[in-house]
């Protein structure tokens, strides 16, 4: 087994005319075994190590310029830090489990009050509340760590005899609600997917890469590298969020531009339900009925739990580079966008930045002395406060990407852009901190400055109806208060049809806990009702969950819902997978 392992691991990057796989006995001379057992340098991120009331690695934290607090601030007034509870006082809250003496003693199974307290709450604003508050609500009775489908298999059967709510959990990443158990008089197991988190297979011939459906973003990248290959999934949540959650919340990554959404890459797998086990084909396309593959993409837990996916992949590209230029306004960069993604260029990714984001990027991402250069420099180059950033990237061989990086250059020169060595400042700033903005909300929390945003995606002509509408009701959502809030916005992804939008927001922290929770509500209805109009989707990469659930028949119809409805009860009778998330029960 090693050995074959070692003559793997030193082949040639290009040469992958050989299919992989766990299976030690397999005799077809199409495939290679390896051990996945080896591969524990590349397993989840310990639990640990992440915070139990905040985002990510405890090791980890995002500062804020002063200049950056300053513009924030400049906006929303002074800000007082909330209060925060210890971790000593919240574990005191614990509930005894009320789970039965049959599952307690699953060694799967933990009734522990801190693996409980850490299950029991996502990444939402309301979750930030309950964790600094210390106002939990409900905790799981006990969380699962199945390490195979059979274990999961029988996780639900369990449930169903001694009639339990299930909640499936991935990364703990989700900010719509999707993990929080519920009062109620049936128990809760949370099923965490944590230990399964291993590349199973991998076919090179077809490239289709089989993985537990627990794996975090950083462990399915690290172990298709050893074979030369890549997913090409990077969310936001990428530290932490697993194959199985971008999967069931439908999510996208920031270059699905080039590589492509959750769906283009997800070909097939392994779906538990209560009514027994679904297998999802890997087939390449068929027009045989209803795609089951799309149809159970997006259930967010409610039909059932995903087990083992099947991933198509791609060799690692050659090259890979990120830039960002600025063009005069926002109707120059839509412009630009629009035109690439219509005229095919090829690019990974292409986002764009309205005038206050543009802004707040030069504020919050640079040093003062970096700040200086790029705001002389685009000064003295005519770019007023209307300015708009662009940022876009490349990835493949190197021929391709100097072929697209011409051929966009081109489109920002006929819109006036200024780029150069000074702005691609920016892009490697965007690059090397393209996934620590989640920690940057501890970080403004300490400062009293609230953080939230909400996503959407609509088509070309209505992208500045939208924008306006949404940025409106938010900044005048807590005018009832006298209160201000700082709100700006980019498109994040494009689409030939149209594209999404991404909006963050800022607003001081109340005098507590309870009154912070009811202006983000304050803010959070504003924009979801400027959303509920048929023209945006309610989310674009977020899912549904709790949070978003009233407002998605605007965008399904009140059929839609119900065929949504029927699909999941059809799998799911007694509704005690995940009651209440993406449909309201």
């Amino acid at each position: 087994m090693s050995k074959i392992k070692s003559l793997i691991q030193k082949r040639p990057k290009s040469d992958q005319s050989e299919a992989i796989s766990v299976n030690s006995d397999n005799q077809n001379t199409n495939k290679t075994s390896v051990d996945a057992t080896s591969k524990s340098h590349t397993s989840n991120t310990p639990i640990e190590q992440t915070r139990w009331n905040g985002w990510g690695n405890i090791n980890i934290n995002k500062k804020v310029s002063p200049h950056g607090a300053k513009l924030i601030k400049s906006h929303i007034g002074k800000t007082k830090k909330l209060s925060s509870v210890s971790l000593q006082q919240v574990l005191k809250t614990v509930p005894t489990s009320r789970l039965p003496t049959t599952i307690i003693d699953l060694d799967i199974v933990s009734i522990d009050s801190e693996i409980r307290l850490r299950h029991a709450r996502g990444q939402s604003f309301p979750d930030w509340i309950a964790m600094h508050g210390g106002d939990f609500e409900v905790f799981p009775d006990g969380v699962a760590f199945p390490k195979s489908t059979a274990d999961v298999e029988q996780l639900l059967k369990l449930a169903s005899e001694h009639d339990l709510i299930v909640i499936p959990f991935g990364g703990g990443t989700s900010v719509v609600g999707h993990i929080n158990p519920q009062k109620g008089s049936r128990p809760v197991l949370t099923v965490a997917m944590s230990k399964m988190d291993q590349l199973i297979d991998l076919d090179n011939e077809s490239q289709i890469a089989t993985f537990g459906a627990g794996t975090q973003g950083p462990a399915v990248e690290a172990q298709l590298d050893e074979y030369g290959y890549r997913l090409g999934h990077y969310p936001q949540s990428w530290e932490l969020s697993t194959l199985g959650g971008w999967i069931a919340a439908r999510s996208s990554g920031q270059q699905s531009l080039g590589y492509g959404r959750i769906e283009q890459m997800f070909a097939g797998g392994t779906l538990v339900t209560p009514q027994g086990i679904l297998n999802i084909a890997d087939i390449p396309a068929s027009s045989a009925g209803p795609d089951l593959r799309e149809m159970m993409m997006g259930t967010e837990g409610r039909a059932g739990i995903f087990t083992e996916v099947k991933m198509r992949v791609q060799p690692q590209p050659e090259e890979e580079l990120f830039k960002v230029a600025f063009l005069p306004n926002w109707e120059a960069g839509k412009a630009v966008l629009r035109q690439a993604v219509q005229s095919n260029i090829h690019l990974s990714m292409l986002r764009l930045s309205n005038a206050v984001e543009t802004d707040a990027h030069l504020h919050l991402g640079t040093t003062p002395s970096q700040f200086l250069a790029i705001s002389t420099y685009l000064k003295a180059r005519g770019l007023s406060s209307n300015k708009v950033m662009v940022t876009y990237g490349v990835s493949g061989d190197k021929a391709q990407n100097k072929l697209a990086l011409k051929q966009f250059k081109q489109l920002l020169k006929q819109q006036g852009c200024v780029m150069g060595k000074l702005t691609d400042i920016m892009g490697n700033i965007w690059a090397h901190g393209r996934f620590k903005f989640p920690y940057l909300r501890g970080t403004l929390w300490e400062k009293g400055i609230m953080v939230d945003t909400f996503e959407t995606a609509t088509n070309w002509h209505n992208i500045d109806e939208q924008m306006a509408q949404m940025q409106a009701g938010v900044q005048t959502a807590l005018s009832d208060e006298g209160e201000a809030v700082m709100a700006f916005t980019h498109i994040s992804h494009v689409y030939k049809q149209g594209a999404s939008l991404y909006t963050t927001y800022f607003f001081r922290a109340a005098q507590d806990h309870a009154s912070t929770l009811s202006r983000w509500q304050k803010i959070k209805h504003a924009a979801s009702t400027s959303l509920a109009n048929g023209k945006s989707t309610i989310s674009h990469q977020h899912g549904v969950g709790r949070d978003h659930a009233p407002y998605l028949a605007a965008e399904k119809g009140e059929l839609g819902i119900q065929v949504t409805r029927d699909m999941l009860k059809s799998l799911d009778p007694k509704q005690r997978m995940n009651p209440g998330v993406l449909i309201e029960d």
